[in-house]
């Protein structure tokens, strides 16, 4: 693949060597050893979604391998003032080595990616995360919890977004157990179940939707949440916390997963809505050691993208 879109468009194989990639490169960068590894590429980066994370690892980890970038928020660029997408993309595309773009319909980023000549990478649409869950599961593998020995048990608690939606793609791909309870209505979206079921006919992964939180819990491996009410859903903020009354993942209900079970969230947090205060701060928390793989991670993503796609010279 040119772009990394989505973890639909990855095998196992292919996950797993950016995560060894990534995995490498923060042991490096630990050990204060220079990675180069696109030294003078530049990446051009498109905000039309405001970002703490994602813009400070990208723009850090570009630095750290050597190349240079370039923020680009939307009112700074023509797409804000009608250019089409296909018209950006090329121009862009013309000048740098690779883009990220943090976007809202998930359409848009695939026709940006269709007409530009460099590699685009999703650093979050409407319908997929995918950086922040190799972000995640690098997390995991740090906390002892892999493939290697056992098929780990995942509970997603919450909105079906795009945070659940990622989810499902790296346990069908991956291969394991997934549980992901939300209310009556805000569900995951049932095209993208159906084709996480038919990754996880091959994969052997396990995936449940449920309604009961405790029944998600009870057991799991690593427990993880979002936010009630994502950016653009403001006004429905009062509606989705009456909606989500018993889904907040407090002492209580870590109690039900394993005891040595991990707690993550992709941040920002809002205690005392999908999580307590006592849970993000206590000693299952993993949320910032998971916050800063977002820099190790995208590094992988970026590096794998450069060695595998020559396009541009870089």
């Amino acid at each position: 693949m040119k772009d990394f879109l989505s973890l639909k468009d990855y095998s196992k194989e292919e996950i797993l060597q950016i995560i060894a990639i990534a995995q490498n490169i923060k042991q490096q960068h630990k050990s204060s050893i220079p990675t180069p590894l696109m030294k003078d590429c530049t990446l051009a980066m498109i905000f039309e979604k405001n970002s703490t994370r994602t813009r400070v690892s990208f723009e850090t980890g570009i630095y750290q391998l050597g190349g240079i970038g370039l923020f680009l928020s939307a009112n700074e660029i023509q797409l804000s003032r009608g250019e089409p997408i296909k018209d950006t993309a090329r121009v862009i595309g013309s000048m740098v080595d690779m883009v990220m773009i943090r976007t809202f319909e998930h359409s848009r980023l695939e026709e940006f990616a269709a007409y530009c000549p460099v590699p685009v990478i999703n650093g979050l649409s409407d319908s997929f995360h995918p950086v922040q869950l190799l972000a995640d599961y690098l997390t995991m593998i740090e906390c002892g919890i892999s493939l290697d020995d056992q098929k780990p048990i995942v509970a997603y608690v919450g909105d079906g977004n795009n945070m659940a939606h990622s989810w499902l793609m790296l346990a069908s791909k991956l291969g394991f157990e997934l549980r992901i309870a939300s209310p009556k209505g805000y569900g995951v979206d049932l095209a993208i179940m159906s084709l996480a079921q038919g990754f996880a006919q091959d994969s052997g992964a396990k995936i449940t939707l449920l309604e009961d939180p405790k029944e998600a819990v009870s057991g799991a491996n690593v427990v993880t949440t979002d936010t009630w009410a994502s950016m653009g859903q403001e006004d429905e903020k009062e509606a989705r916390v009456k909606a989500f009354d018993g889904y907040q993942v407090d002492c209580k209900m870590m109690s039900l997963a394993q005891k040595d079970a991990i707690f993550l969230h992709c941040l920002p947090a809002y205690r005392g809505y999908e999580v307590s205060e006592e849970v993000l701060e206590g000693g299952q928390s993993r949320v910032f050691l998971e916050a800063e793989n977002r820099l190790h991670a995208q590094k992988g993503i970026m590096v794998y993208l450069h060695q595998n796609y020559k396009g541009n010279g870089c």
